[in-house]
């Protein structure tokens, strides 16, 4: 959805909503935008419901009376990651949208559909699919192993085009990485046997012997939430019976979605060993996550959400000069630099 909107303000706004200004379309493309919003929490997403049914029937009526009132030809969709109840709303966007427009744009977020295709076992599910969906115009995808998804229904033409966000930190040069050279000089010392100066210690903001790690995203299994606190623990764990002078502390952030994934957090907390050294901060945004990432050490998110492509939260990381612990997963190697060490 983000990346959705920096597109659109990219193109100049909804232009439904400037009619009484002038057109202000930088690139010479006019964005009619319905707003389908079909679920207010994340849990609810890919759920099917009847009143979600109606809801996007009414979408993809404005979407058709755009068509008519704006001369609009060009229909552009989000396709839904590989879930059933999720591709029934494609499904009915295409019936419903598709005959009414001389070119179809599918922008891939999310990816798996195609292996996803490839072992569902019902081959109706397969046939509609493709018959709704296959050779549109254009297929924008986010990466190169995204492509499968894409060529899996056989588009007139794909483009990788990679997410991408306003720079966080335009500072950093000047402000924070000279702190985060500064804790890691005084680590190095630490490690070596070196004892810190007090001018050592306040340059690297006098605790450089934590290395604080941060986890943002929701508080999942898949997303790697657990894993990453399990890891700390057992990290500082080694790190004690070595005698080390350096230990690791993780914030972890995000909402808790599901009852089961509440009993295994609570379950990780009761355990000293994880609540010594693991903070949550629930919820974050704005300034409260800007701090974060400014103050951590280490970004990690150990992942394996099965659509997971291209999240911003490693984008935003890397904005803030952060060193990443993440997955070989999806498209994320692409992300990162041939060799990177943080790869797991």
């Amino acid at each position: 959805s983000y990346m959705v909107k920096l597109m659109l303000d990219g193109f100049g706004g909804d232009q439904r909503k400037r009619q009484a200004q002038p057109p202000t379309a930088p690139y010479n493309i006019e964005c009619y935008h319905v707003d389908v919003r079909l679920s207010q929490r994340l849990e609810e997403i890919g759920d099917m419901r009847l009143g979600k049914i109606f809801l996007l029937i009414f979408y993809c009526l404005r979407a058709i009376w755009c068509r008519f009132r704006y001369g609009v030809d060009t229909f552009y969709h989000v396709p839904t990651p590989g879930k059933t109840s999720a591709l029934y709303r494609d499904w009915l966007v295409m019936v419903l949208c598709r005959p009414f427009f001389k070119r179809v744009i599918l922008h891939w977020h999310a990816a798996g559909l195609a292996k996803w295709l490839e072992t569902c076992p019902q081959s109706r599910t397969r046939a509609f699919t493709s018959g709704l969906m296959k050779a549109v115009d254009l297929s924008i995808v986010l990466s190169k192993y995204n492509r499968a998804d894409a060529e899996k229904l056989f588009p007139k033409q794909i483009e990788v085009v990679s997410n991408g966000i306003p720079d966080p930190c335009p500072a950093y040069e000047s402000s924070l990485g000279p702190r985060r050279k500064a804790r890691l000089e005084a680590r190095r010392r630490l490690l070596s046997g070196e004892t810190l100066s007090p001018e050592v210690k306040a340059q690297a903001a006098d605790d450089p012997h934590i290395v604080h790690v941060l986890y943002l995203a929701h508080c999942t299994r898949e997303k790697g939430a657990f894993d990453a606190m399990a890891g700390v623990a057992l990290a500082n764990k080694k790190l004690a019976e070595e005698r080390s002078r350096v230990a690791f502390h993780l914030t972890v952030t995000g909402t808790v979605v599901t009852a089961d994934d509440q009993r295994l957090f609570d379950k990780l907390m009761a355990d000293p060993a994880v609540s010594s050294c693991v903070h949550y901060a629930g919820f974050v945004s704005g300034e409260q996550k800007e701090k974060l990432l400014r103050n951590a050490d280490l970004f990690c998110f150990p992942t394996f959400y099965p659509n997971e492509n291209q999240p911003v939260n490693l984008i935003e990381a890397m904005a803030f000069g952060l060193p990443v612990l993440t997955t070989r997963w999806r498209s994320l190697p692409e992300i990162f630099p041939a060799g990177y060490a943080g790869l797991v």
